[in-house]
């Protein structure tokens, strides 16, 4: 088969390696030069220990699975299994992680309950105070910036694969086949769009009514910490936001401790993970409201900040980078992805929310099985 993938972040380049893995010729169109969207503006985490229990946690797992395979033949991704780690502080907050511990899927999570000083012996960087901490096993990181060329690096050793930079596709041709910017038509066995947060124009023109919003989110990474972070690292804010931790212990955290301010504004969680030169890439905030700021707010930096500190026991490491990126969700929360057939042999794939550096292998390989490739 011929396959045309309209989009180079994650989802799409997923989906491009899928293709050529079983054997078919690839095309893939991207309209920056290279991908510049959210699968590069994140924290390249492989994540498992939040995700809801049934389908999305079955996606992650897989996904999980995927890439440590594909990390193996990709050294370029920077795969490592490092799991997570979960500090709590009081009697609410370990509830939570006592509840997450009780449901019938933690053993595949990895979930393990650890004392301060275990949780110390795993990752020595945590010299702050904390009465204990979740451990997730299976969750796992890459690195954002660099993970999309080194995939299309080894897709170009196929011998099966184009890229083609800089062409926004503006029309769908007939069956099969999609017209870019430079007026060429690209037609194949099959198109897969997977435009990520680009909502409009195209997309807008072939689904009016699409069920995916928009989401604007900031972060940051500072300078190297000058000794491994040996796991990622969340707060007990990650609890209110994911889903796996919902019930009855959730509950009465939220009624008996008040989130931060900033944090509730902001809509906040402290994700934290150690990047290859050693500094730590630290997030985040989620804005939901159209229109979306043009500029990045301190306030959330600076809350990020005193949690950080608070689990490390010693200064941040200066700031290098700040950055706002947007991602498309589902409008129901509770769908990985939106999986569309818009014309005869054109498929739109878009939307996983958060989920997308974590579950685009096991999307995408879900597409080829749907569509025979």
């Amino acid at each position: 088969m011929r396959v045309i993938v309209v989009g180079a972040g994650v989802v799409g380049t997923m989906h491009a390696w899928h293709a050529v893995e079983r054997g078919h010729e690839v095309v893939q169109i991207e309209r920056e030069s290279e991908a510049r969207g959210a699968s590069l503006r994140n924290f390249g985490q492989i994540w498992v220990s939040g995700r809801a229990g049934g389908e999305e946690l079955d996606t992650a797992l897989r996904a999980r699975e995927l890439w440590e395979g594909i990390g193996e033949r990709v050294p370029g991704l920077g795969f490592r299994p490092c799991g997570s780690l979960t500090p709590v502080r009081n009697d609410l907050e370990l509830a939570v992680a006592h509840a997450a511990l009780a449901r019938d899927d933690a053993a595949a999570r990895g979930y393990k309950l650890l004392t301060a000083d275990e949780a110390r012996a795993l990752n020595p960087a945590l010299r702050g105070d904390f009465a204990a901490a979740l451990w997730c096993e299976r969750d796992a990181a890459v690195e954002p910036r660099t993970a999309q060329l080194a995939l299309k690096s080894e897709l170009l050793k196929s011998g099966q694969y184009t890229f083609l930079g800089g062409r926004e596709v503006r029309e769908v041709i007939g069956q099969n086949a999609v017209r870019d910017d430079h007026g060429d038509v690209h037609t194949g066995d099959a198109v897969v769009l997977c435009t990520g947060a680009w909502l409009g124009g195209l997309v807008r023109e072939l689904v009016p009514d699409l069920p995916v919003r928009r989401v604007r989110l900031q972060m940051m990474q500072t300078e190297p910490l000058g000794e491994p972070l040996t796991t990622s690292v969340a707060d007990a804010d990650s609890f209110r936001y994911y889903p796996a931790y919902a019930g009855e212990a959730l509950d009465a955290l939220n009624a008996g401790q008040a989130q931060d301010p900033t944090a509730a504004a902001h809509k906040m969680q402290l994700l934290m993970v150690q990047r290859k030169d050693g500094g730590l890439t630290i997030g985040d905030t989620h804005e939901y409201e159209h229109p979306f700021a043009f500029d990045v707010t301190e306030e959330p930096y600076e809350h990020l900040t005193r949690v950080v500190e608070s689990f490390l026991g010693r200064p941040l490491p200066k700031v290098q980078r700040r950055w706002a990126g947007v991602y498309a969700q589902c409008t129901d929360t509770s769908r990985v992805v939106h999986r569309q057939q818009v014309r005869d042999g054109v498929w739109l794939v878009t939307g996983p929310g958060g989920r997308g550096m974590t579950c685009s292998p096991a999307i995408a390989e879900r597409t080829a099985n749907e569509l025979g490739w």
